[in-house]
This record gives C-alpha cells, sequence and structure tokens, in this order.
C-alpha cells in the first residue's frame, strides 16, 4: 500500500476559513466525509470567485469537476472551526489539478487531505475550452 504525505499548513498558499455546522455532523459524532468535498468545492470556488474573479453567473466558462478524492487522518465535529488549505498542483490547457487539506483552526497538521480536478468548459457549447488568462495567472499564484 502507498503511503499517504499528510502535508502540513506550509503546503498551501491559500485559506479559507468555514464554520462547520450542526448538519455536518453524522450520528457518530463527526464530520461526515461527504461535507469535506463541499468544503473542498466551496473554497476552490471562492478563490476563483474572489481572487481570480470569475463570475459565476455571467463568465462563458464554468468549471466542471471531473475528479475528486479526499484522505483522512483525523475527525473534526461540530463546532469546530475549519482552514482549508488550497494549492494548484498542475495547470493544463483546460483543467487545473487542486491539492487541498483540512485543518482545525490554527493547527499545522491537516485532518484531511484531497485533490479537486476543474475541466473549464464554455457554457454555451458545453466543451472544454483553455482556462482564460486571467484565472490562469491567478492559478499560477497557487502552484508548487
Amino acid at each position: 500500500m502507498k503511503e499517504i504525505k499528510q502535508n502540513s499548513r506550509n503546503d498551501y498558499k491559500y485559506f479559507h476559513t468555514i464554520t462547520s455546522r450542526w448538519m455536518d455532523n453524522d450520528i457518530y459524532g463527526h464530520i461526515n466525509n461527504v461535507a469535506y468535498y463541499s468544503y473542498f468545492d466551496t473554497t476552490v470556488n471562492h478563490y476563483l470567485i474572489d481572487c481570480a474573479g470569475l463570475n459565476i453567473h455571467i463568465d462563458p466558462i464554468v468549471g466542471y469537476v471531473v475528479n475528486s478524492q479526499c484522505e483522512y487522518f483525523s475527525g473534526i465535529a461540530y463546532p469546530d472551526q475549519i482552514e482549508v488549505g488550497l494549492r494548484v498542483n498542475e495547470i493544463g490547457n483546460s483543467s487545473v489539478t487542486y491539492g487541498l487539506a483540512v485543518f482545525k483552526k490554527g493547527e499545522t497538521t491537516p485532518c484531511a487531505i484531497g485533490s479537486f480536478v476543474h475541466v473549464f468548459v464554455s457554457r454555451m457549447e458545453n466543451k472544454s475550452v483553455s482556462i482564460p488568462i486571467k484565472i490562469r495567472e491567478s492559478l499560477k499564484l497557487l502552484a508548487l
């Protein structure tokens, strides 16, 4: 079995704070695995909107998630404050692979790490397109 590198806070270039919600917990008393994917999606889109200038309502492109994965190391639970670290692992012509990590607020070791692949697609034609220059330049700021 492949050994998983857990990473640390220093491996990420952008952070988004999220307040866990009561509904994120499952019957076992910790944040359910599906909530982590929501945290990833929220963080990536927050960056694209606030830092890369993406207008999700009118821009001619959209980012479709085509792959995502998550590895879990330790639990979090409501009402934990969490910080999601974001970096760019790889940029292609029409796609970007993000690296993400979920940290309890102020901690240096992540509770979970994951990746998330966006393919940028023409809203009208529903076909992949090159990442717009403005977005590409913003993504490069997060590259390893």
